[in-house]
């Protein structure tokens, strides 16, 4: 399941996050990729050690985990850093599969899901688009600024190459309380019905009850 996030940054938020990384100094991204991916990976990055990125990047996980649909759909027990990715002409990130784990070997944590926000308006540069592949087909995405898709980690995907202009974007992973996919959509759309009944003034015993079905499923699931 993927879900697409609206307006986690916009305004002043959106603005601070984009003036601060213009200001930032980018280095090679091969530096963060794991062996399979770190040859189709052409990309930069901000680096991560500079006190005023690792800033940033909990000030952009805050603004993640107050979009009202991130906690429903992704049920996070853990996220790790966030990468601020730039792709100029000619970069892309070729078909790859995210690291199972990440992190320090002392601490590493599952991916579960991956999220990329996205940084610079679509129309300021060409290509780029994040793109999935399915039973389906491959299916591409290019959001406006500020916003984000979550998606599985599992999946194979790539960063078309950029043509023209930057593809500014933040990327990072999550391991969730509900490992399992299939339990973590259900999970979502009683949530969202929820959501949904309560906006139209769904009496309360009738909430109760959806409130005890996610509650009871959760300690069920959540590991």
């Amino acid at each position: 399941m993927s879900v697409i996030l609206q307006h986690v940054l916009e305004g002043e938020d959106l603005a601070k996050v984009r003036a601060e990384l213009a200001e930032t100094a980018w280095i090679s991204g091969k530096r963060t990729a794991g062996a399979a991916a770190r040859g189709v990976k052409e990309n930069l990055q901000a680096d991560g050690s500079a006190s005023k990125i690792q800033a940033l990047e909990r000030f952009v996980v805050e603004a993640l985990r107050r979009h009202p649909l991130f906690e429903i759909a992704a049920r996070p027990a853990r996220i790790t850093r966030l990468i601020f990715s730039r792709y100029e002409p000619g970069m892309t990130y070729g078909a790859h599969t995210d690291d199972a784990l990440m992190g320090p070997a002392d601490d590493k944590l599952r991916t579960d899901l991956a999220f990329t926000i996205f940084l610079e308006d679509r129309n300021a540069y060409e290509g780029g688009e994040l793109v999935t592949e399915s039973a389906l087909g491959d299916q591409s995405l290019k959001l406006d600024a500020g916003d984000a898709i979550l998606y599985p980690a599992t999946s194979i995907h790539y960063v078309a190459p950029v043509t023209s202009g930057a593809r500014i974007a933040a990327v990072g992973w999550i391991q969730s309380f509900v490992a399992d996919a299939a339990q973590r959509e259900t999970l979502f759309d009683l949530s969202v019905a929820r959501m949904r009944f309560a906006e139209i003034g769904a009496p309360r015993e009738q909430l109760l009850l959806l409130d005890k079905s996610i509650s009871n499923l959760l300690r069920m699931w959540a590991r």
